[in-house]
């Protein structure tokens, strides 16, 4: 008997255009496992709202057509349920997917779902609200908000913001307990990872395990601006965590005091949150497609 995958598709989400998705949908995926289903999201929040109404009816697949945005509203609605997600990436950063080792193109990512397997992957709360990939406070905060405003997308825009806010940004003092263990560090950002990476192939955590139980904790120390490529280069690269500018920490249970109240970043999307962020981990509490081992 076949079973049902519904597809989500965000059609202004990231900077490619979906037209075409609904025809590729038809032509790659194996009708002779599953019954389709193809829907539209049209305002923001609306992709975990279809998402919920697709778990509550039993559709034991349900598939992310969009950014980390709409792959963050349809996790949102996914996790501790029996629906499994699948991801066809079609954004500018496209965290989660590459985590995973999905492709990036639509064709491919589609083939992967035809001979896919379910595997149990970890999510993190922040007071409250989930996030997949990376939670940010900091400098990466900053620029996540400003990237959300600025109207216009992609890694060149990404980078002009980046470029711009690191002359006038300054450090930060935080308060961090990780698993009851407390430490006080000044910083230029802390995120805290669940997957290894924010997008974008930029590793804040390259050895970062999405289903080991455990959050870790990445201080970037302030450093001499000169390094400044340096250091872009250890995150393409894959080597931030060498860097003695680095410090990294890893547990189930987190607390982060900040100075104020200010934006956090949760896959990429802005949030406003207070001084204190409560942090913990919920092991395997998201079902993902991904391709099936050789």
């Amino acid at each position: 008997m076949r079973e049902k995958i519904c597809f989500i598709i965000n059609p202004v989400s990231g900077t490619r255009r979906k037209d075409a998705i609904p025809e590729l949908i038809r032509r790659y995926v194996d009708s002779n496992r599953f019954l389709t289903e193809i829907v539209f999201t049209e305002r923001c929040g609306h992709a975990c709202e279809l998402a919920r109404q697709q778990t509550v009816a039993g559709t034991p697949y349900i598939v992310a057509v969009g950014g980390d945005g709409t792959v963050n509203e349809i996790a949102s609605a996914l996790r501790d349920s029996r629906s499994a997600m699948g991801i066809v990436p079609c954004g500018s950063g496209n965290g989660l997917a590459r985590h995973l080792h999905l492709p990036l193109t639509p064709a491919h990512a589609l083939n992967v779902i035809n001979h896919s397997r379910v595997q149990p992957v970890d999510y993190g709360l922040a007071n409250g609200i989930p996030f997949f990939c990376t939670l940010g406070t900091g400098f990466d905060a900053r620029v996540s908000d400003l990237f959300a405003r600025a109207g216009k997308r992609g890694v060149r825009k990404y980078i002009s913001i980046i470029a711009r806010e690191f002359i006038r940004y300054r450090a930060q003092n935080y308060r961090l307990t990780v698993d009851g263990r407390t430490v006080d560090v000044k910083a230029m950002l802390v995120t805290v990872a669940n997957a290894s990476q924010y997008g974008n192939n930029g590793y804040i955590s390259p050895l970062a395990d999405i289903a080991d139980g455990k959050l870790d904790v990445c201080v970037l120390r302030p450093f001499p601006k000169i390094l400044a490529p340096e250091l872009a280069l250890r995150l393409v690269g894959k080597t931030i965590h060498k860097s003695l500018y680095y410090q990294s920490f890893q547990g189930a249970s987190i607390t982060i005091d900040r100075e104020s109240a200010a934006s956090v970043h949760l896959d990429g999307e802005p949030f406003k949150m207070g001084e204190t962020l409560d942090i913990h981990i919920v092991h395997h509490g998201l079902k993902v497609l991904v391709a099936k081992q050789p």
